[in-house]
């Protein structure tokens, strides 16, 4: 038997009865759904390489780093 008083329950039952019942606000969260991917998986892929996978050694990054921080002023 499930606790109908509960908590989690009922904020579960007022979220799921929210959005069963909309029109307009199922478009509008598929719109920023749709906007987050965007954001962050296709924008990193292009303006946010992987620079040191391509600037250092497999097993030396922390070295790079270091290296780095160290001789930039």
């Amino acid at each position: 038997m499930v606790n109908k008083q509960g908590f989690w329950y009922r904020a579960f039952d007022l979220y799921y009865d929210g959005f069963r019942s909309m029109t307009l606000g199922k478009t509008l969260w598929a719109v920023i759904i749709i906007k987050l991917f965007i954001m962050f998986f296709v924008l990193k892929l292009f303006f946010f390489p992987n620079y040191l996978k391509t600037h250092s050694t497999k097993g030396h990054e922390a070295e790079f780093v270091g290296t780095q921080m160290l001789n930039r002023k």
